[in-house]
């Protein structure tokens, strides 16, 4: 099992991959709160070590305040880093999906 890093902006559909989103642009959300991200991945069976809300990604430096997405969770995943994005990311879509029916 791999331990990494997972930054909210690296499933966010409002940032290029220049600034770091890191799933294609038809997987990606908009506006991935962090814990839409914890909820998924726990939902995923993925284990979350630690959780840090007010980190923001060092590659966000260079853009808008409003396009900043503040927050990073360390995993541990039997994927690798991208399959894991790409899981989590699916995983937030359906629970907006699950909530708007509501």
């Amino acid at each position: 099992m791999g331990k990494f890093v997972i930054w909210a902006n690296e499933i966010d559909a409002r940032i290029s991959r220049k600034y770091g989103r890191e799933v294609p642009k038809n997987l990606a959300v908009e506006r991935p709160n962090i814990d839409e991200i914890i909820d998924a991945a726990k939902s995923l069976g993925i284990t979350v070590i630690e959780v840090n809300r007010d980190a923001l990604n060092p590659r966000l430096a260079g853009v808008d305040d409003e396009l900043r997405v503040k927050g990073r969770i360390i995993v541990e995943s039997k994927h690798g880093k991208s399959k894991t994005l790409k899981l989590i990311a699916q995983k937030v879509r359906e629970f907006r999906k699950a909530r708007k029916k509501k």
